[in-house]
C-alpha cells in the first residue's frame, strides 16, 4: 500500500482556499444534519436534563444523548475508514475537497438514517442497545465532529499508522464496553446471540 501523499501536497495559498472551501461545505452540511434532525422530532439534549456534556455509561438512558460517549470512538472510525478507502480507491480520482465533503455527507446522512424508526428498531431487536431510542441533536454534531477528526487525522497519517490508528480504537471500544465499530456492523447485518449475550452488563454484586 503507498503511502505517498504528494498528490494532497498543495502550493500556500491554493491549500488555504481549499481549506476554507472544506470549512465552509462542513459547515453547511452540518447545519442540514442538524435542521433535518429536528424536522425528524429529536430532542436537543439528553430529556435526562443531565447538562454535563458526556456519559460514560452505554447501559444507560444517558448513551446517546450527550455531546461525547463511548461510541465517540466509533464515529472517529468512520472518518478514518472512510477517507482512507477513498484516498485508496480514488487517488488520483477524488481531490481533497471531494473526499472530506464526501465523508462529511456520508456521516450526515448515516445520522439521518441511524435515527429513523427502522433503525432505532434495529438497533433494539439486534443489539445490546435495549433502551436506544435514538441520538439526541447534541450527540449527533458530537458524531460528526467526531468522524471529522478522524478525516483529518487520516489525512496527516502514513495510510498504515492510520490502519494501525483504527484497529486501536476498535481494541479500546471492546475492551471499554464490549462493543466496537465492526461488532455493530456485524449485530444489525446478521446477529450473533452468542456476541449479544456476551455484550450484557455484568451484574452487580
Amino acid at each position: 500500500m503507498q503511502d505517498s501523499k504528494t498528490a494532497e501536497q498543495l502550493p500556500t495559498n491554493a491549500s488555504g482556499q481549499v481549506s476554507r472551501r472544506i470549512t465552509v461545505w462542513l459547515t453547511g452540511i452540518g447545519l442540514v444534519m442538524i435542521a433535518g434532525l429536528n424536522l425528524m422530532g429529536r430532542s436537543g439534549w439528553c430529556p435526562q436534563k443531565d447538562f454535563v456534556p458526556w456519559s460514560w455509561d452505554v447501559w444507560s438512558a444517558h448513551c446517546s444523548q450527550h455531546f461525547v460517549d463511548p461510541y465517540s470512538l466509533s464515529h472517529f472510525q468512520h472518518g478514518l475508514g472512510l477517507f482512507l478507502i477513498l484516498s485508496v480507491c480514488f487517488k488520483n480520482q477524488m481531490s481533497l475537497f471531494a473526499k472530506t465533503a464526501t465523508v462529511g455527507a456520508i456521516e450526515a446522512l448515516w445520522e439521518f438514517t441511524e435515527n429513523t424508526s427502522f433503525m432505532i428498531n434495529r438497533y433494539r431487536e439486534t443489539t445490546v442497545s435495549l433502551d436506544y431510542y435514538g441520538d439526541s441533536i447534541t450527540n449527533s454534531v458530537g458524531d460528526y465532529l467526531f468522524c471529522l477528526l478522524g478525516v483529518y487525522v487520516s489525512f496527516k497519517l502514513p495510510h498504515r499508522f492510520t490502519i494501525t490508528v483504527f484497529v486501536a480504537a476498535e481494541i479500546i471500544s471492546l475492551i471499554w464496553i464490549r462493543d466496537s465499530l465492526m461488532i455493530n456492523i456485524i449485530m444489525l447485518i446478521c446477529p450473533i446471540e452468542a456476541i449479544k449475550n456476551w455484550q450484557m452488563p455484568l451484574p452487580v454484586k
